[in-house]
């Protein structure tokens, strides 16, 4: 007896597959938000897209999601067949977007393990409005409307053969990718599509829901349909045609009478088993005998040839000494295989790598390898592969972690549409760079603050209208978002060609939340400090805050999100030209190289990237100043000094400069020597997060352990410059 069908997985399958659509729609609507119509290829797309949650939706007897797509299919419907002119592009791209955001909120719902149970009835109201609306304005005189896209609900798995003059038969073989996941449930899928058009409908194996080992079964073998209806084999292909999880389908029409045989596809049925990788004259011999055979039971019939479409295939000319071959006219594209993988999983294996890496400096650095006299050829050797393995290792599950940026990017294009639209703005959105890949846990990091600064930059950074008119500037406001990597950091910046940042206006809030320096000039702040002063918590220059916030509203949430994963934000405005942001992230999290170094009795690790320069000096070369602070002249130029034991209150560390050794740390354009003890040697270093219980020391973003099985501090060159 089959095991009871698993509804979990049919769940997480239908999230998943819908999730992608949904990214897709809005992918494709955003790219032609601008343009003066949808182009027929976009229509037909999301025609589809709309029909496929419609059927999915209707399996998971999920009623709103359903009722929803299907009303905006049938906009889609009529704008496919009747071709209506005048229609409303923008609003057209609004109600797109708003059913896209009601089902990704029930979808949500779903995932929480919740109920779907939003109400649908306002979407679908205003969407019946919309159709009315260009039915009666985009309909040429004297040319009658498509067919109203009825969706009838099916009652039951079979529907009764209610046969007619015009009615057609068809026998079809449905091909899955083998890496198709659930393979019954899209068989179900086609299957729900096809009872629209269907007076009779058979399917093979027929358990497909009830059974789950079906699946099995149909991505092996295939799975096939017998259909009776009034449509034609483009209008089928339509339906069910190939996509990502179904790789070919092959569509026979045929006789009332070969349709009641029911499902004789077997081994006898040519049009169905053709062998691409046989000659012609090998098919042609098989015929033949299958012919022979049937003749000692039958009367003698002149011999059958297999039955191939027109135009499928072609006969490739005989070379000499070569055998003729079918094939196809155009050649078969070699298709990317993909597997989804929690991503649970993936950082479970992050982290056994990280400990495999830790493991590797142990054995390696272990004390009972510098005995004298030990031959260690054959073990350096293996120590060398074995590192070699270790490295390729990290850099294939660092790429699997590694996304693109064009997800998060479409998103802000989204909220620059919404947002624009809402306030009365004319705004152009650019994405530059937006396929640069970045650890997916970054990315879930910089989604909020990148959604922040977006929200401002529309918001208070581009002026209205009116205002752009009055001051001579171009009358669509601009904003840029851009990534770019570099050294190790990816830098994504929002870019706007608004009013700027008022100087003036900061320092006269700073200073009466008393945040400036006694007897500091404003003069003396450069504008990158007056500039900073926004990031501060509660700091905002806007008389009013509206519901996108204003320029520090929450800017210090945006600053620790960043800090959080070791970044930092860059803030440059021009008075009436605009502002930029800029956030320099590392790539990944996981895995560093550093350089382990000493002080007192203390380990520590900094960011190879970071470090410019190691050097040793004199104390005739240092500079003491009355109030504590040090400075260093290296080559005429002056940098200020850090002495790390001090910095830290640690015992036993070296006071004499000659007897260190200093670091020239370089972080933007701020530069810094760090003196130390002593430097151990370059490493791998495996971030680990410093414990919640554990007070946040500046200067600090995290440990790590050392081959020894000592516990490294990691240095955050950024939080030491400041």
């Amino acid at each position: 007896m089959a095991e009871e069908f698993s509804m979990d997985g049919m769940l997480d399958m239908y999230l998943f597959e819908n999730e992608q659509l949904l990214e897709q729609l809005q992918e494709m609507v955003l790219e032609q938000k601008d343009a003066d119509c949808f182009d027929e290829d976009s229509i037909n797309e999301i025609f589809r897209t709309m029909h496929t949650i419609k059927g999915s939706s209707g399996i998971m007897m999920f009623d709103n999601i359903t009722a929803v797509s299907h009303k905006l299919e049938d906009v889609f419907y009529y704008l496919r067949e009747s071709h209506p002119e005048n229609v409303p592009h923008v609003d057209l791209v609004e109600h797109v977007l708003r059913v896209e955001d009601f089902i990704s909120s029930e979808m949500e719902k779903i995932r929480n393990g919740g109920t779907p149970d939003g109400d649908s009835a306002g979407i679908i109201a205003d969407l019946d409005g919309f159709l009315e609306m260009i039915k009666n304005g985009g309909t040429q005189e004297g040319k009658e409307a498509p067919p109203e896209n009825v969706h009838v609900e099916p009652k039951q798995f079979y529907i009764a053969p209610v046969a007619t003059s015009a009615s057609r038969f068809y026998k079809i073989y449905i091909h899955f990718f083998p890496e198709t996941e659930m393979a019954n449930v899209h068989a179900y899928k086609a299957v729900y599509a096809l009872k629209e058009v269907a007076e009779d409908l058979l399917y093979s194996p027929e358990d497909i829901i009830s059974d789950s080992e079906s699946a099995e079964v149909i991505a092996k073998e295939g799975f096939r349909i017998l259909l009776q209806a009034q449509s034609t084999e483009e209008e089928i292909r339509k339906i069910i045609g190939v996509g990502y999880d179904i790789e070919k389908v092959d569509i026979y029409e045929c006789k009332a009478e070969e349709f009641l045989q029911g499902f004789d596809f077997g081994d006898d049925d040519d049009m169905l088993h053709i062998d691409l990788e046989s000659s012609v004259e090998a098919i042609e011999a098989r015929a033949e005998n299958a012919e022979k055979g049937k003749a000692e039971e039958e009367k003698p019939a002149k011999p059958v040839k297999p039955a191939i479409a027109p135009g499928d295939f072609v006969i490739k000319s005989r070379e000499p000494g070569k055998q003729k071959k079918l094939a196809k006219d155009k050649p078969k594209t070699e298709k990317a295989s993909f597997i989804g993988v929690n991503v649970s999983k993936m950082d479970q294996l992050m982290e056994l790598i990280g400990e495999l890496v830790i493991s590797e400096s142990v054995v390696l650095q272990s004390s009972d390898l510098k005995v004298p006299g030990l031959n260690l050829d054959n073990f350096n050797k293996a120590a060398a592969q074995l590192a070699k393995i270790s490295t390729d290792l990290q850099n294939v599950i660092m790429s699997m972690r590694m996304v693109p940026l064009t997800n998060t990017f479409q998103k802000m294009n989204r909220i620059v549409f919404d947002v624009s639209r809402k306030l009365g703005k004319d705004i152009e959105f650019f994405m530059v760079g937006e396929q640069t890949e970045v650890d997916k846990n970054i990315i879930e990091h910089i989604s909020d603050p990148l959604m922040h600064l977006v929200r401002n930059a529309v918001d208070h950074g581009i002026e209205t209208n009116e205002e752009r008119a009055e001051s001579g500037k171009p009358d669509k406001g601009k904003v840029i978002l851009s990534a770019r990597t570099e050294a190790g950091k990816v830098w994504i910046s929002v870019e706007d060609n608004g009013k700027g940042l008022d100087r003036n206006k900061i320092l006269e809030k700073a200073r009466k939340q008393g945040l400036l320096d006694d007897g500091k000039p404003d003069s003396a702040y450069t504008d990158k400090e007056v500039y900073q002063f926004i990031t501060l918590p509660g700091f905002s220059t806007n008389e009013e805050v509206t519901e996108y916030s204003g320029r520090g509203v929450g800017m210090d949430v945006v600053v620790q999100n960043i800090q959080a994963i070791g970044g930092t934000l860059d803030i440059e405005s021009s008075p009436g030209f605009g502002s930029i942001m800029s956030l320099k992230i590392p790539l990944t999290l996981a895995i560093i190289d550093g350089i382990v170094m000493e002080t007192g009795t203390s380990s520590f690790v900094m960011e190879t990237g970071v470090i410019k320069e190691f050097i040793r000096v004199k104390e005739d070369m240092m500079i003491h100043e009355p109030n504590g602070e040090e400075y260093i002249m290296i080559r005429g130029e002056c940098y200020p000094v850090l002495r790390l034991g001090k910095w830290y209150g640690l015992t036993e560390y070296q006071e004499s400069v000659e007897d260190g050794v200093m670091l020239i740390l370089e972080v933007e354009d701020k530069k810094i020597c760090l003196l130390v003890d002593k430097l151990i040697g370059e490493q791998e270093i495996v971030v680990k997060p410093i414990p919640s219980y554990i007070k946040k020391v500046k200067g600090i973003s995290g440990c790590t352990q050392l081959g020894d099985g000592s516990i490294a501090l990691i240095l955050d060159a950024g939080g030491l410059v400041e």
